[in-house]
């Protein structure tokens, strides 16, 4: 049996190196990024973790561990930390549009067999009010609609004459890239699916030659490939999709400068997932700073093709990347620079993505307190962000972690979220 002493006290820690490298992964750290925070060459990490070396540790370094790792000290002296991956499934409402996402033969659906295709203009119809749905995080009504335009959708496409047949696509396109999105939140439980979504969105857009729907579209793929732990090919895809398009979106007025600056912001994101170093900074930023100069060009925050994209959401896509690359400071005076009237003007989905990256970005300076207050705000109009998302209910799991006393908000959220604080 191992044993940790400090000033005479000790403790079992049989198996520390394995649990700390638990911790390790799950925050995102590298060896290197853990050990720089412990003061520690990457070579002592990794030692430390395959136990050969600090066979018998000191209690202070493993409290330090804690601190860096945002759990408790108990986490790390005894096994079977909690496992999170059941927390929150794909909800019935998502699963529907799963089998929908899988009707190949939409014609001879049973449903749909005496119906006449629905036209463009009521697709379009259909459309926007789902996009209007997802946007103010209302994704119970998201579900309820979804499943069935997208069966009539492909229905659509698969019957139209052939000079209409790419305004079709386009359409059907749109619908493809809302299902992603909306897979996307729910992470790995329906990961394979949302690329499955984010691919056929992209082979509808190809065959409408809609250039930004193909850009629209080479989003989603970007987001699935990151999902896919695949970052950087993300961001040779979103970067690929920038360089064969600037031309045709640039063309396109605001509607195009849209579709153009979110390809760039996607590629920050898809930056930022890499191994954490100056260089990966630096290039993620640049991606950034690309689409401050779109969202310059464009002028103004506008919602088209339903992107949000503009100066306001620019510097939320900054907030988001110095968070994810573990700047917690600079993305909380990133934050605090972001008028709240400008705040104001996003649709709920994307405010309520901002409260949640703040929090995160309060956790990692360890201001607890203002983490809550953010996940609260964020909860206040947009409570399915927080209770229905795996990410969501993992984050509040790990302020409590990092929380000796809870308080009685914080128990009451946890409670909300179904945890125990």
């Amino acid at each position: 049996m191992e044993r940790a002493v400090d000033t005479g006290r000790a403790v079992d820690t049989g198996g520390v190196g394995r649990r700390i490298a638990y911790w390790r992964e799950r925050r995102g750290y590298t060896q290197a990024d853990f050990g720089r925070l412990m003061g520690q060459s990457k070579r002592w990490v990794q030692d430390f973790e395959g136990g050969k070396r600090q066979a018998d540790p000191r209690l202070s370094v493993l409290a330090r561990a804690a601190q860096v790792l945002r759990v408790p000290l108990e986490h790390l002296l005894a096994d079977g930390p909690p496992d999170r991956s059941a927390v929150v499934a794909a909800p019935a409402g998502a699963l529907a549009f799963v089998d929908a996402l899988y009707q190949y033969d939409a014609l001879a659906h049973p449903d749909l067999r005496d119906e006449d295709p629905p036209s463009p203009a009521q697709l379009r119809r259909r459309i926007a009010y789902c996009c209007e749905a997802f946007q103010a995080c209302h994704y119970a009504a998201l579900s309820r609609q979804l499943p069935d335009l997208l069966l009539h959708a492909q229905r659509a496409a698969a019957s139209v004459p052939v000079q209409r047949e790419c305004e079709a696509q386009a359409l059907l396109s749109r619908v493809f890239q809302l299902t992603a999105s909306v897979l996307h939140k729910y992470g790995q439980a329906a990961a394979v699916q949302a690329a499955v979504a984010s691919d056929r969105a992209l082979a509808a857009a190809e065959r409408s030659g809609d250039p930004v729907q193909i850009g629209a579209a080479s989003r989603r793929v970007a987001k699935s490939l990151v999902q896919q732990n695949r970052p950087q090919s993300a961001v040779d895809f979103a970067m690929a999709a920038a360089r064969r398009l600037t031309g045709d979106l640039a063309a396109s007025g605001p509607l195009g400068l849209s579709t153009l600056g979110m390809l760039y912001l996607n590629a920050a994101i898809a930056a930022s997932a890499q191994p954490h170093s100056t260089a990966a900074v630096r290039t993620a930023m640049g991606y950034v700073d690309e689409a401050r100069e779109v969202a310059r060009l464009q002028g103004a925050d506008l919602n088209e093709d339903w992107t949000m994209f503009g100066p306001t959401n620019v510097e939320l896509y900054r907030v988001d990347v110095l968070m994810r690359c573990e700047d917690g400071w600079s993305a909380l005076d990133a934050a605090d620079g972001i008028d709240t009237r400008d705040l104001e003007s996003m649709t709920k989905e994307r405010r309520a993505q901002h409260h949640l990256t703040r929090a995160r970005a309060a956790l990692l300076v360890r201001r607890n307190d203002d983490a809550v207050e953010s996940i609260l705000e964020a909860e206040r109009f947009a409570g399915e962000e927080v209770h229905g998302r795996r990410s969501g209910i993992g984050l509040v799991q790990d302020v409590i972690d990092g929380t000796l006393v809870p308080s009685g908000r914080l128990r009451a959220l946890a409670e909300r979220c179904g945890l125990r604080a």
